[in-house]
């Protein structure tokens, strides 16, 4: 392979990566969990990062990639990406840029799948059965999302909640899980606020791409689209706002034994709410401002949950 070869494939996975939108979730959600055992408990230094290491290793790897490479090729296939006028949303634009080929995804994604299965084995064999089982969930989220016969992203809410949620929940759960004796409450508690609050975001990934959704085919049918059917252009906003309501009732939770780190969560809910409520759904630089901003506060959510234990 020749240098501009070389250099052809690199920028093409890192468009793949989307690292910006790896960073704002999946390692904010790590973080999340990695400041209180450090601020709160006795555990090696040596070891708490080598674990988060290796977590942000596969969060890239199954997050960052698999994911992304499969949900391209769907998405290219049924043409909603075609169709995307998004600027963060719309795939990773590989395709469309003509920077990978459609063959050259399938290959990535092969090769992905198989080494994260043998590295499942491999954790398994060695006693790693937490990360085995952590692997494995993720790549169930990467492939029940985007490829038939599941292809979940195309139906309302089962591509959050069967997809996304347990992926998302598995990578935020997971230092406590590996690191603790048993996973206490706030663990839960920081591991649901931050994976609901990241499919909040997603549900606002969704509304620039709804139209294009609408005329792919198979049609796209996210919980965007879902709404907007049933209650017109308006209810492009309703699968955020029920997701920003669940997050809600996170909080109350939370109040009873930490209320510092409630009112801190519920102070970004409602300025989030109310960006959401103000956006014009049609113009998409808009929507994509305040997609910019919930990442933002996904990462602010995760560190204020994350030192107010």
């Amino acid at each position: 392979m020749n240098t501009a070869q070389s250099a052809f494939s690199l920028k093409g996975i890192g468009m793949l990566l989307r690292l910006v939108a790896v960073l704002f979730s999946s390692v904010a959600m790590i973080l999340s969990m990695l400041l209180p055992l450090i601020f709160y408990y006795q555990i090696s230094l040596i070891t708490l990062f080598g674990t988060t290491s290796v977590l942000l290793a596969g969060a890239i790897l199954i997050h960052g990639l698999l994911t992304h490479v499969l949900n391209d090729i769907a998405d290219h296939q049924s043409g909603t990406d075609q169709y995307s006028p998004g600027i963060l949303s719309g795939g990773s634009r590989v395709i469309q840029t003509n920077t990978m080929t459609v063959p050259r995804l399938k290959q990535i994604g092969t090769l992905m799948s198989i080494f994260l299965i043998l590295m499942a084995f491999l954790f398994t064999v060695f006693g790693y059965l937490e990360f085995a089982i952590l692997t494995l969930v993720g790549i169930w989220g990467a492939v029940s999302y985007s490829v038939k016969p599941f292809q979940f992203a195309y139906i309302p809410f089962i591509g959050e909640w069967f997809s996304l949620f347990p992926t998302m929940l598995a990578i935020s759960i997971a230092l406590p899980w590996i690191m603790l004796e048993s996973i206490p409450v706030w663990a839960w508690q920081n591991a649901l606020v931050n994976t609901v609050w990241c499919m909040a975001w997603v549900m606002v990934h969704h509304i620039p791409d709804r139209h294009a959704d609408q005329r792919a085919n198979p049609m796209k049918r996210t919980s965007v689209v879902w709404a907007v059917e049933r209650m017109g252009s308006k209810g492009a906003k309703f699968p955020v706002l029920l997701y920003f309501m669940i997050t809600g009732l996170l909080i109350i939770w939370i109040a009873f034994t930490r209320p510092v780190a409630a009112i801190g969560v519920s102070i970004i809910l409602v300025y989030a709410i109310l960006i959401v409520l103000r956006v014009n759904g049609e113009n998409v630089e808009e929507i994509t401002a305040v997609e910019k901003k919930l990442l933002f506060l996904a990462l602010a959510i995760a560190i204020w949950l994350g030192v107010f234990v």
